[in-house]
């Protein structure tokens, strides 16, 4: 078995975190699950595994619907921690049945196909203002004038938000979002806490303001069905909404401007999709496989699994690589090319079993409207200057994208 020191893979290094799908591929050569020591965890870089073991029951986002942190061979979580780990642990994405299954049974009244095509006009007509925006202005900062407020606006509008909050929505979400890295540090864990705690106390006075005066959003429709007899408490409430606002926005976000920067650094791709819009549906597929916006997820193994030979006992974290997964050449033909018409692409950028992202089909309009603004209103788009990276390895993502029309 190779040693940490001899993998190219080091989430923490820039280079690779700058293009990490040169050492997907040397993990891929090296087997089917590599443990890695830094982080103690089992690596998984081919799709097939990585597609499997997202629908394996005897793995699962939590352990604790089954076992104490003692029974698991776990330490809890630092106390000072607790308001972020209150907060995430609520949520359907870190629950397990039937928990899980009641929360979102609940939730994806909001996400069914007609619900979600009925919201494509307002979402085409906001990405075409931001877009017209950005052109008055010569060109800006695709993240912060396109990118991020098309999403954030959607999923606010959903929930209930009202305008004049929502600019706190992006930092609280992003500060809670770096304990998802690797090994966050002190400061990380801090700015979390601190974000989980002001993000809890609006979302709470929302509630309560929605209670006396119900709407047509989300938040209000939980609380309904809540009076009605479906079970859910006002912190499942509370760490939904959070759910829903940051993995409604954040994959959207980075997906964009990931996007964008690879078709710039592919002009063949780019130039066949301003001549043929009809690539739209198709090139948002592409791209989100080619720069994956999420590019590890979590699992504990709930129950000894085998792969390959390899014995994986209980209370062992496996770390499925979905970026390496979307590259595997064993599932995607010359899968470092960008092939805008790529037809066979069963890339797993939104997961897979049970916690199959819920907000997929209006993740795809959100692309989709974005991008066709952009190629019509936009013409000749290009970047100002090379974008910087973001530290971050689990969330891919840039810093900004500079851009000219």
């Amino acid at each position: 078995m190779a040693a940490a020191s001899d993998l190219a893979f080091d989430p923490w290094d820039a280079a690779f975190v700058a293009d990490p799908y040169p050492a997907y591929a040397e993990l891929r050569a090296l087997g089917r699950v590599i443990h890695y020591e830094p982080t103690d965890q089992w690596l998984v870089p081919h799709h097939v595994d990585v597609s499997a073991l997202l629908r394996d029951r005897r793995l699962g986002r939590t352990y604790q619907h089954r076992f104490t942190h003692e029974e698991f061979g776990r330490s809890a979580p630092a106390p000072e921690h607790e308001p972020f780990h209150t907060l995430n642990d609520h949520g359907m994405l870190d629950l397990e049945p039937p928990d899980h299954t009641r929360i979102r049974r609940l939730v994806s009244k909001a996400f069914t196909p007609r619900t979600v095509e009925r919201l494509k006009p307002y979402v085409e007509r906001l990405a075409g203002e931001l877009v017209s925006a950005l052109v008055e202005a010569g060109g800006g900062d695709l993240l912060t004038d396109v990118a991020e407020p098309l999403p954030v606006a959607v999923i606010a509008e959903m929930l209930g938000i009202p305008e004049s909050d929502r600019a706190q929505l992006r930092p609280w979400s992003a500060d809670i979002c770096g304990m998802y890295e690797l090994s966050p540090s002190q400061d990380t864990a801090a700015r979390a806490v601190r974000a989980s705690v002001e993000f809890s106390g609006y979302l709470r006075e929302l509630i309560a303001a929605r209670r006396k005066e119900p709407g047509e959003d989300l938040i209000s429709g939980l609380i309904a069905a809540h009076d009605e007899g479906d079970r859910l408490t006002e912190q499942e409430m509370i760490s939904t909404a959070v759910l829903l606002l940051n993995a409604g926005h954040e994959a959207t976000v980075n997906a964009t401007v990931n996007g964008w920067w690879a078709l710039f650094r592919n002009p063949g791709a780019l130039a066949a999709l301003r001549a043929d819009h009809t690539l739209i549906p198709s090139a948002v597929e592409e791209l989100m496989r080619y720069d994956t916006p999420l590019q590890l997820f979590e699992r504990w193994v709930l129950d000894e699994i085998e792969i390959d030979g390899q014995v994986i006992p209980r209370g062992a974290e496996i770390a499925m690589l979905f970026g390496s997964a979307n590259h595997d050449p064993a599932v995607f033909a010359a899968p470092d090319r960008l092939d805008l018409t790529r037809a066979d692409n069963p890339h797993i950028s939104f997961s897979a079993g049970i916690h199959y992202c819920i907000g997929a089909p209006l993740a795809r309009i959100e692309l989709a409207a974005s991008m066709a603004a952009l190629l019509e209103r936009a013409p000749t788009l290009s970047p100002a200057a090379e974008p910087k990276q973001k530290p971050n390895f689990v969330i891919r993502g840039l810093d900004g994208l500079n851009v000219t029309v």
